[in-house]
């Protein structure tokens, strides 16, 4: 029984195992889950210098952002948000006053997206002032009441964070007990496994953290966390960035163990830092109800219809004319080389690293202290002393069991922080994939006529002129922006969708300022006089036999009994195309039950051995 129900497992269930094609499975224990607590105090809605938003609009637009993202990425994660400091009271059976939860702890919706467009600008202060108010200030009863959020929650949750937007450094104008109540409940919090971040903002006279939210906020969890702050958000970017880098959980694709030689090993985690960005695949729902509909997969026999489990299948390949048939286990024991790890086979110069080596997209390994202790002190020596020497490591990388191994570069990469001193890349390795021999292929350089030096300099000036910087993080694809708008302006009932910027398309006019005569003066020095880049290609001279008419089709091509068998008996039937062995089934009056090319030379290769 447990075989049979083995097998009937669901497809949406099933996980992929190409790595290549899915870019790794993340092992989830659970739902990742973010709550937003939010001063809602007169502070919060004053406007900044020049007609700036206030602290307040900036909040909400950064949470409306989070909000979109977890839609399109991660719609089963949960999000709420609760307000602080309010006059109004809401919340679960009422038992805090002046917090107001204006979202429970649940996955986000396109209602959730329309109520916080409610409180966007200068129409939602005025809702907010309607709604909720400004009133006392009890940081200890806000965060007592997000505990009671997650614990009311009875689905398993893998990540618990909590944030808190402010721009006062002092909540309770030096009362001693509700600075103990908040540390107090912030620490039981804590015990809980709630990461507790501080999104500060911007305040006359600068925000003090040390008054009391440093005693508030969780350390970092390790090295690359980002800790706390001390320069308040000051911009709309600098705070959905500085949220972007809290909010986003790392997970590792898989842990390895790091091979330097014998007994010298160390734990890494792999992550994967860049993969194609795809749209959702679509959901089939039934035709009546509109529910989801699961799909299942039986395989049959071909003459009895009897259902088959995978004990009763086998699997074959053909070599040397003969069928060799082979059991799971001895396909799998095929499959196995080592087990998983990266095993150091030596060091190279970057410059032996080529940029046509590149055959998919590069992992990222970090070290894991938890799996080894001094994983992180051997890996640190090992990635200065290769940034400074200039060297990637060679390694033989097997990901996961049953898996053939790959050749793989590691290319350091040190730490670089931003102006803000945000984390801007990592620390680690690039693991970069490397070719096989029988991957590299030689192709026949096409021999074309030889540009002269005037041509050669005047391109040189055309290059120079539209050189700009490239970054991939600056340009969205735009085919997944405007599906993504389309179903916002469903979900939101919006007339039409928000225009979006295809930022692929060439800027024609900043060029041909940039340009000016140039591109002209290239043109004279390589086309001919009358050359027109817009006017049709000249029509093809007709052939003399079809005298101006339709081409003669090609003949049948009708192959001998013993021409076939010849093929046959070569085992060469797989070099006809499939149209002329479907003459050939036809001239033999073979019925055949499909029309792939591996049907017809079965069919023919059973009737010609007979």
């Amino acid at each position: 029984m447990a075989e049979r129900r083995e097998y009937y497992q669901n497809e949406d269930d099933e996980v992929e195992e190409d790595e290549e094609d899915s870019g790794g499975d993340y092992k989830i224990s659970g739902r990742d889950s973010l709550v937003f607590l939010v001063d809602a105090s007169k502070e919060m809605f004053i406007k900044g210098e020049d007609g700036e938003p206030s602290n307040f609009d900036m909040t909400m637009q950064c949470v409306r952002s989070v909000y979109t993202s977890k839609i399109i990425s991660s719609d089963k994660d949960l999000v709420a948000l609760v307000f602080y400091g309010t006059e109004q009271s809401k919340n679960p059976r009422n038992s805090f006053k002046h917090v107001y939860v204006y979202h429970d702890l649940d996955s986000p919706g396109s209602q959730c997206i329309l109520d916080i467009d409610k409180l966007l600008g200068e129409k939602g202060a005025q809702f907010a002032e309607k709604t909720m108010g400004s009133g006392e200030t009890s940081l200890g009863d806000a965060l007592w009441c997000c505990s009671n959020l997650y614990s009311d929650i009875k689905l398993r949750l893998s990540h618990k964070r909590l944030m808190i937007f402010t721009c006062r450094d002092e909540h309770h104008g030096g009362d001693g007990a509700k600075d103990r109540q908040a540390r107090t409940k912030a620490a039981d919090l804590k015990e809980t496994g709630v990461v507790i971040d501080l999104m500060h903002l911007t305040k006359p006279g600068g925000f003090d953290v040390s008054l009391f939210f440093c005693d508030i906020v969780s350390p970092p969890e390790d090295e690359s966390e980002l800790g706390l702050q001390i320069e308040p958000c000051r911009k709309l970017e600098d705070l959905q960035k500085r949220v972007r880098a809290k909010e986003l959980k790392k997970r590792s694709q898989s842990r390895l163990t790091f091979s330097l030689g014998e007994g010298v090993n160390l734990a890494v985690g792999v992550y994967v830092l860049a993969r194609t960005a795809t749209k959702p695949s679509a959901v089939k729902l039934h035709r009546d109800t509109n529910e989801p509909v699961r799909t299942k997969t039986r395989y049959f026999h071909a003459h009895n219809g009897g259902i088959l489990l995978p004990n009763d299948m086998k699997r074959a390949q053909v070599y040397g004319k003969k069928q060799i048939v082979m059991e799971k286990d001895e396909v799998d024991e095929i499959k196995k080389f080592d087990d998983p790890g990266l095993v150091l086979m030596g060091f190279k110069p970057m410059d032996r690293l080529k940029l046509h080596h590149h055959i998919r997209p590069a992992l990222f390994i970090y070290p894991e202290e938890e799996q080894i202790s001094g994983s992180s002190c051997m890996f640190t020596a090992l990635l200065l002393n290769c940034s400074e020497k200039n060297l990637f490591a060679l390694c033989r990388y097997i990901p996961r069991r049953n898996t053939p191994p790959r050749f793989v570069a590691l290319v350091p990469q040190r730490e670089e922080l931003d102006q803000s001193q945000t984390q801007a890349t990592p620390p680690g390795f690039h693991v970069i994939f490397l070719p096989f021999a029988d991957d590299i292929r030689t192709v026949d350089a096409h021999v074309g006529p030889t540009a002269s030096d005037e041509q050669v300099d005047k391109m040189k000036e055309i290059v120079h002129k539209l050189r700009f910087k490239y970054k991939s993080d600056a340009f969205e694809n735009p085919v997944l922006q405007q599906h993504y708008r389309n179903l916002e302006a469903l979900a939101l009932n919006m007339l039409e969708p928000e225009p979006i910027e295809d930022l692929t398309m060439p800027k024609v006019q900043m060029m041909d300022a940039r340009l000016g005569p140039l591109a002209q003066e290239f043109k004279d020095l390589v086309y001919p006089p009358d050359y027109n880049p817009e006017g049709k290609p000249a029509a093809k001279r007709k052939t003399a036999e079809s005298g101006g008419g339709a081409a003669e089709k090609k003949a049948k091509v009708e192959m001998s009994e013993e021409e076939l068998k010849n093929h046959v008996a070569k085992c060469t039937l797989g070099k006809l195309t499939v149209p002329v062995l479907k003459d050939a089934c036809k001239q033999f009056g073979i019925r055949t039950t499909g029309t792939k090319k591996q049907e017809l030379i079965d069919a023919l290769t059973m009737h010609l051995s007979k």
